[in-house]
């Protein structure tokens, strides 16, 4: 594993076979809530069929009790900053996943993470 991938990245991607590195399971749940919350049957079909190749391809990182300890740091961080950290719950779960694996996080919305962007190794693909 040389990153993490955003739900960004996976939802962006052409091929997810194509992509190197791992997965955060809160990228999961996000997806699982797209998929519940699509506007139309097509939609909803293809944003699972999307998922089943995401679940097939990757083995995710759990949220653990580092991992919360962490999230619970970065979102103490955003808070100290002036933000809203629960406007960016499942953000602040993949960085802080990352941040245990001691890997980037590679993500189209670096913006997202930019308030504490030295707490956190953000690439972008």
């Amino acid at each position: 594993m040389r990153a993490l991938l955003d739900t960004s990245v996976l939802i962006g991607a052409e091929s997810p076979g194509d992509l190197e590195g791992a997965i955060s399971a809160a990228s999961l749940a996000d997806l699982h809530f797209g998929v519940l919350v699509a506007r139309n049957a097509d939609e909803r079909a293809r944003r699972a069929q999307r998922l089943g190749i995401i679940e097939a391809t990757f083995d995710p990182l759990a949220i653990d009790a580092a991992v919360a300890r962490e999230w619970g740091r970065l979102a103490a961080a955003v808070t100290d900053r002036g933000g809203r950290p629960r406007r960016r719950a499942m953000d602040l779960a993949i960085a802080a996943t990352a941040n245990v694996a001691g890997v980037p996080l590679v993500t189209h919305n670096a913006a997202d993470l930019q308030i504490i962007d030295d707490l956190v190794a953000v690439r972008a693909p």
